[in-house]
């Protein structure tokens, strides 16, 4: 069984989070625990990959909510995007998502189970003692995801559905143009919405007699999910 490790053990962290309060204060809580290591930081993802082909750290803490680079704004997308590219190109890298959006983390559950360095997931709501239990289990190389699996196996999410509310709420596109983006009919884009619905426990009978837009509801509900953002 691996063991945590011990605190005089020097270690390198790579900080990846956009606001300089909570880089403050994550650098004071991680020194607390391993007041040798040294820690490296990044504010937007192109800075952090930037930084990844020089470093070698043994544990990357990220805040996914992050700009894509200097002067963009921040969105939970490119920290997600950024997750993948890590996950694909350092297999062995330990990772700890620490932010208040980790329910995005979802959308990216497959490429989790198959990353072999250690992942966890820590809200920032969570005390400091257990923000630290989980940056010691990812360093450890286990993984943790208890959190997000569970609304992973709840919603039974399919490829489909999360290309379907991305053309739709990004890009804004209607089911007949959403139907020609992904060679389908347009009533299998209609048998999809009614599938991702059904698992968002949304009633579209019940909404449409009551009057409300079925298709603002499926949104509000599938960021609430952090399916997007």
């Amino acid at each position: 069984m691996n063991q945590a490790l011990p605190k005089e053990t020097s270690v390198q962290i790579f900080l990846i989070d956009c606001h300089e309060i909570c880089l403050g204060g994550t650098i004071e809580v991680l020194h607390s625990q391993y007041p040798n290591a040294t820690i490296l930081t990044a504010q937007t993802a192109e800075n952090a990959l930037h930084q990844l082909t020089i470093s070698q750290p043994d544990l990357v803490v990220i805040d996914i909510y992050i700009p894509e680079k200097p002067g963009v704004m921040a969105s939970t997308n490119a920290g997600i995007q950024l997750l993948r590219n890590l996950m694909e190109n350092y297999p062995n890298l330990n990772i700890i998502v620490h932010s208040a959006h980790i329910k995005s983390v979802v959308r990216i559950i497959p490429e989790i189970d198959a990353h072999t360095g250690g992942f966890t997931v820590a809200d920032k709501t969570l005390s400091t003692k257990e923000m630290l239990a989980r940056v010691d289990w990812a360093l450890q190389g286990l993984t943790h995801t208890k959190e997000i699996k569970e609304i992973y196996a709840e919603l039974e999410l399919k490829p489909e559905w999360h290309n379907l509310l991305t053309l739709a709420f990004q890009e804004g596109l209607q089911d007949k143009a959403i139907a020609q983006r992904i060679s389908v009919s347009e009533r299998m884009v209609r048998h999809y919405w009614d599938k991702l619905q059904n698992a968002l426990g949304i009633d579209g009978e019940e909404l449409k007699n009551q009057g409300k837009n079925l298709r603002i509801i499926t949104q509000i509900r599938a960021r609430e999910a952090g399916l997007i953002d």
